[in-house]
Parts: C-alpha cells; structure tokens; sequence
C-alpha cells in the first residue's frame, strides 16, 4: 500500500539513472549501426567511433550518478528517522 503522506515516492536519482540509460542506449544502438557494416568490409573504420563510445560513457556515468544521489538520500532518510 502507498503512503498517501509522500507527495513525490520517486528516488531523488531516478530522473538521472533514466536520463542515463537513455544516453547510453542512444549511443550503443548507434555504435551497433556504425559497426555493423565493418563486419562485411563495406566502409572503412569510421572516425567518429570514440565519439559515439565517449557518449555511451557519458549515459553511464550520469546514470551512476543517479545511483549514487540515490543512495546518500536513503542514507539520510535513514539517519533522520533514527533506523
């Protein structure tokens, strides 16, 4: 059963891990589109790959940020109600 006191039940982090993991989706389904065609020798080693790997780095590491915003609020929620 909810409690009806919380206005807002969501983690603090939960729009950053979402935000995050949408980031790094992006960037590996493009990374996956980019080096498929490598697979069959059709095109040369693209230039922009460490671009798209930089963005699958950057989705992980605001979604662990998220994670870790998420973890010191439930540290704090637990020192205030003494548990």
């Amino acid at each position: 059963m909810r409690d009806k006191t919380q206005t807002n039940s969501a983690a603090p982090g939960d729009r950053l891990i979402r935000a995050g993991a949408i980031v790094f989706f992006i960037g590996a389904v493009a990374t996956l589109v980019t080096v498929a065609p490598l697979f069959f020798g059709t095109t040369p080693f693209p230039t922009y790959m460490f671009g798209l790997s930089m963005l699958m780095g950057v989705g992980f590491l605001v979604a662990g940020a998220g994670v870790l915003r998420s973890v010191a609020a439930g540290r704090r929620q637990a020192r205030t109600t003494g548990r």
